[in-house]
């Protein structure tokens, strides 16, 4: 099917591909300016339409870099206290060898 869009369903949406607007046969000659030329306004309506797209990509980016800095935060956490853990089950047994060094040292 190779029909022309309408102004609800263009055929594209790149303004680039779109057919330039002819003057209607109703309106009276010379009641407009005469063929102005619309490539500043296509050339911001594409980079705003490319920045939009890109909105999405670019919050899923920073909320993939905030969930990376959690995980890192708390992998740091959790290695911080099984780190402590150690260190007080170390000084458990310190403590208990020389307690039993004490021991032997006075029988």
């Amino acid at each position: 099917m190779n029909t022309a869009g309408t102004i609800d369903r263009p055929f594209t949406h790149d303004p680039q591909k779109q057919a330039p607007m002819k003057p209607s046969t109703n309106e009276p000659t010379g009641s407009a300016t005469s063929d102005v030329t619309t490539t500043g306004a296509n050339d911001s309506r594409q980079n705003r339409t490319r920045e939009m797209q890109l909105i999405p990509e670019a919050l899923a980016r920073a909320h993939m870099h905030d969930r990376l800095h959690e995980a890192r935060e708390q992998r740091r956490a959790v290695s911080l206290v099984a780190a402590r853990r150690m260190q007080r089950r170390a000084e458990r047994a310190s403590r208990r060898a020389r307690r039993a060094l004490a021991m032997a040292v006075m029988q």
